[in-house]
C-alpha cells in the first residue's frame, strides 16, 4: 500500500478528524483513511460508464412536448377572476 504524507493542515481540521476517531473509536489515521476512501473521486471509466447508463435511460423515455412558460402564465392570468 501506498504512503502519503499531507503538510500545512490546519489545526481546526486536525482537532476535528481526532475528535471524530475518537468518536469512532478508531485511531486519527484510520478515520483520515475512511474519509479519504469515502470521498474518493470517480475515475474516469466510471463517469463514462455512469454517462452511458443516463444515455440509456433517457432514451427509454420518449419525449414529452411541453407547454412554453409564457403560454402558462398567460392562461393562470387571463382565466384568473379574483375572489
Amino acid at each position: 500500500m501506498a504512503q502519503v504524507l499531507i503538510c500545512n493542515l490546519d489545526d481546526e481540521t486536525v482537532a476535528a478528524y481526532r475528535e471524530a476517531a475518537e468518536r469512532n473509536a478508531r485511531s486519527l489515521e484510520a478515520e483520515l483513511r475512511e474519509a479519504l476512501k469515502a470521498m474518493r473521486p470517480r475515475t474516469s471509466a466510471q463517469i463514462s460508464a455512469l454517462r452511458e447508463r443516463a444515455a440509456a435511460i433517457r432514451a427509454m423515455t420518449p419525449p414529452v412536448p411541453q407547454t412554453p412558460a409564457v403560454e402558462l402564465v398567460r392562461e393562470d392570468r387571463d382565466g384568473y377572476r379574483g375572489a
